[in-house]
């Protein structure tokens, strides 16, 4: 989660539409000034690092090609690195405007959110509907390269500036997939990437069927206007689908939660180590806290979704449907340099209300249900299927 002004941002580690959606949690931004003293650390020494500066700058062979303002950035974000922590990373001012623009909900790209899952830069998942998704690419899938430059130990910011682009400019990404026998290229057309918050429908008569994609800022409106028509449905029972939901704003999943729960209900847990714990909490009406509830899940459901998740079984023993969620669960505070670049550290880890950390391991669902390739080519959501089957049998 980050906070971005007032609000935490909760979302998965990347998501190359052109966008970047950074993954985890709490971001403060806005919290340093154009004009303020930083205190030099007296313990440390800086003078290998300007030997090493003014060296470059005396007997590189080319210095028209010598940056200043590049060596800082390079050395900030060579810090950051070095705690390793994939999540730890800096933002120079264009990156970070990206960010700010991304959170819109609109940009060019492929529509594809990734993140480094043990190492590794992985697809989290494509956003339907966009380029990536038509191109094939699909949850779980590790990137090997982004147009032939190995990913080996590249960030996700990094991987986000080389996969974004203009609308209409191609990216080819390099990609392995568990049965894949050798590794496939696959050629996408960048295009203009709008993300919905949420719709529904209605199934089998009297279940309320709401896929929300991501928090973000049109969903609070959004999921009132979808409350109202709901209320106003035959549905009596709800199957809320977070697959392939990457997070986004921890208000915003803390905002839904009261939806579901009464007022007062832990939706997640912020430790901070040394017993230090912060508890947010729903301060909603409960309007559907009564309506039977099934959850979907995959590996495509992260931070946000997961801490939705996994609040509504902690709290209702809600039953979650599909497969084992992405596993999310450190907390990066964010701040903001006075270039308008900005520094993400990992402060904390959340927790489910009943302490339970899902960092790298996820949610396992209650009831697994696997979706095939024939399932795809056949247009068939088994997941779905059992979500509404148990929904169904709930009295």
């Amino acid at each position: 989660m980050f906070h971005f002004g007032n609000k935490k941002i909760i979302i998965i580690a990347g998501v190359i539409s052109g966008v970047l959606l950074v993954f985890g949690a709490g971001f403060l931004i806005g919290k340093l000034s154009s004009n303020y003293y930083v205190p030099q650390p007296g313990s440390l020494d800086f003078s290998l690092f300007w030997d090493s500066y003014n060296r470059l700058q005396e007997d590189f062979v080319d210095p028209s090609k010598i940056s200043a303002k590049k060596i800082i950035y390079g050395a900030i974000e060579g810090m950051a690195e070095s705690v390793g922590d994939p999540y730890t990373t800096f933002f120079d001012p264009e990156e970070a405007k990206r960010f700010r623009q991304d959170m819109s909900g609109s940009f060019e790209g492929i529509g594809v959110e990734v993140g480094i899952k043990k190492g590794q830069l992985t697809v989290i998942a494509p956003l339907p509907e966009t380029p990536g998704q038509k191109a094939g690419l699909k949850s779980g899938d590790a990137i090997l390269k982004i147009d032939k430059k190995e990913t080996t130990d590249m960030t996700t910011e990094e991987a986000v500036t080389l996969i974004r682009g203009k609308k209409g400019t191609v990216v080819t990404l390099t990609i392995f997939r568990d049965g894949f026998s050798a590794s496939k290229d696959i050629e996408i057309i960048r295009g203009t990437i709008k993300i919905p918050s949420i719709d529904w429908s209605l199934k089998e008569d009297n279940v309320a069927y709401i896929h929300i994609y991501q928090f973000d800022d049109p969903l609070q409106n959004d999921f009132q206007n979808a409350a109202k028509e709901i209320l106003a449905s035959p549905a009596k029972k709800i199957v809320l689908d977070l697959r392939d939901n990457p997070g986004g704003y921890l208000e915003t999943a803390q905002w839904i939660a009261g939806w579901f729960l009464q007022k007062g209900k832990v939706v997640t847990i912020e430790d901070f180590g040394g017993g230090e714990r912060k508890e947010y909490k729903t301060s909603g009406s409960g309007v559907f806290a009564n309506y039977p509830l099934v959850v979907l899940i995959n590996g495509g459901s992260a931070s946000a979704s997961e801490i939705l998740a996994g609040c509504l079984r902690d709290n209702r023993n809600i039953k979650l449907v599909g497969e084992k969620s992405f596993g999310k669960g450190s907390v990066q505070e964010v701040q903001e340099l006075k270039d308008g670049s900005f520094l993400k550290i990992t402060i904390a880890k959340w927790l489910t209300p009943k302490g339970a950390s899902i960092s790298e391991v996820g949610l396992t669902p209650d009831v697994k249900v696997e979706i095939t390739e024939e399932d795809e080519n056949q247009n068939r959501d088994p997941q779905l299927s059992k979500a509404l089957e148990i929904v169904e049998n709930i009295k």
